[in-house]
């Protein structure tokens, strides 16, 4: 943590600021720096007046309660805050912090010089912001249309075809032709049988003349 000194250049007040130093200590994460430390200055007697501390992370409203024996502590990480404002009076500036969600909280009476370094401050972490979700963005955008989709391939056509190998095929089935029955011992009985296949048309005239004289030339 750094010296007090450092966060009183603006006027601050120098207990309440080293009272803020001393609770932040328990509250900032790794890697989260204290930035900034704006007390509020009420025209009358304010024996624990409020601050707030702008941190790399986020922005923290210090609310001393009890005369300052008790603190609430309100914070919202910049990624959250959707913008902040100041709107300056005679007595001072009042800094408002407006989040994503519409919530808004607002702290009064700070010195105008302090006002405007917070306001710098949180615009300078809103362009931060606003630079990652570009980022995010465009990384979103690349995936997208780097994402390539590969209809699926019928079956037949994915089978792997294997060079110099010819596909094998089983021969259809050849519609039955009526052979001549057998040769018996009986010449004639098998001349019989041959003539009756062809009157039947289930042999044609040249294989009843072919089986015909096969038989005939067996005499």
């Amino acid at each position: 943590m750094n010296r007090v000194a450092d966060y009183i250049k603006d006027e601050q007040d120098e207990k309440t600021v080293e009272k803020t130093i001393d609770k932040l200590e328990g509250l900032l994460m790794t890697d989260e720096e204290l930035l900034y430390i704006s007390v509020q200055k009420k025209p009358a007697l304010n024996i624990a007046p409020d601050s707030i501390a702008a941190t790399s992370k986020r922005i923290i409203f210090f609310l001393p309660k009890n005369l300052g024996l008790s603190m609430d502590f309100q914070d919202y990480f910049w990624k959250d805050v959707h913008h902040c404002q100041i709107k300056e009076g005679f007595l001072g500036a009042d800094f408002e912090v407006q989040t994503n969600t519409g919530a808004v909280n607002k702290m009064d009476y700070l010195p105008k010089v302090q006002a405007r370094i917070l306001y710098k401050i949180s615009q300078e972490q809103e362009e931060k912001q606003k630079e990652t979700r570009r980022q995010h963005d465009l990384e979103e955008k690349r995936a997208t249309a780097g994402t390539i989709t590969v209809a699926a391939v019928p079956a037949a056509e994915s089978a792997p075809i294997v060079e110099g190998k010819k596909e094998e095929t089983t021969p259809k089935p050849t519609e039955h032709t009526a052979d001549a029955p057998p040769t018996t011992a009986d010449p004639v009985e098998s001349l019989k049988k041959l003539k009756d296949l062809l009157d039947n048309d289930l042999i044609d005239r040249y294989e009843y003349d072919s089986k015909k004289a096969e038989i005939l030339g067996r005499l």
